[in-house]
């Protein structure tokens, strides 16, 4: 697996899953630029970076900070991957009990950045002939979960937004893939674990999985390897993914 040449952004970079991708496209070759909201996070991401420090870069950037998200997508001449990572768990609450402002605060950086994002790479990947593009999907964007009302709308709009790249751009060389990464062992699924309030808040730490795993699954997805899932939604849990991926099959 090879990204030699290529260069990425992955957003929400500085830890967790999209800390993982980071490493993982670093070490298959790419230069990689990566999005934190917290500049302490950033400095820590980068000093972790060991022997693919050369190859990456950090940059304190909220994506829904469309000005600045814009400065970045220019960045000598565009970009070859976007992952499109950022993204927040809350409001956790039933629909009445939550404030208008942070549901759509949710929806703002779920769904409407992760739009923008993508409508700038799109912009320099036509230039270029074709890019790759990974909407972090999750099960929630195809299920109802209590107390996740936005963040299921969001990941639900998300997953559409996927098919709608693909419908207008994948016969122009721009592969899209949403990419549901499982129940990781992250910041996030701390808060969930602190909510008690469904299935998912109450699955032990012990059997969550490692953020390395989706991190390599999405450095695969950039290949041309993949280029036959294009369009699609893809769970990390799917037994001939993992095969495809080099994971370990699960239990």
């Amino acid at each position: 697996m090879t990204l030699a040449g290529r260069t990425a952004l992955v957003t929400g970079g500085s830890r967790g899953i999209g800390l993982a991708a980071v490493r993982a496209l670093a070490a298959a070759g790419a230069r990689v630029t990566f999005t934190g909201r917290d500049g302490a996070a950033v400095a820590a991401a980068l000093e972790g970076q060991g022997s693919a420090a050369g190859t990456v870069e950090g940059r304190v950037c909220d994506v829904t900070d469309r000005a600045g998200m814009e400065r970045l997508a220019g960045t000598g001449g565009g970009f070859d991957i976007l992952i499109n990572n950022a993204g927040i768990i809350g409001p956790i609450g039933r629909i009445a009990e939550v404030a208008v402002a942070d549901w759509a605060r949710n929806i703002e950086v779920n769904l409407i950045a992760a739009f923008h994002a993508a409508q700038l790479a799109i912009r320099g990947m036509l230039q270029k002939g074709g890019g790759v593009i990974v909407n972090l999907s999750s099960g929630a964007a195809h299920r109802p979960l209590e107390g996740w009302s936005a963040y299921c709308a969001g990941k639900a709009g998300l997953a559409m937004l996927t098919r709608q790249i693909h419908e207008e751009y994948g016969g122009q060389g721009i592969r899209v893939f949403g990419f549901a990464p499982g129940v990781v062992d992250t910041d996030m699924q701390g808060a969930i674990r602190a909510s008690g309030i469904n299935p998912v808040s109450r699955i032990p730490r012990e059997n969550l999985r490692p953020a390395d795993e989706p991190g390599r699954a999405i450095a695969w997805l950039c290949t041309p390897a993949a280029a036959g899932l294009a369009g699609q939604e893809l769970d990390i849990r799917d037994p001939a993914l993992r095969a495809a991926v080099g994971l370990e099959a699960l239990p």
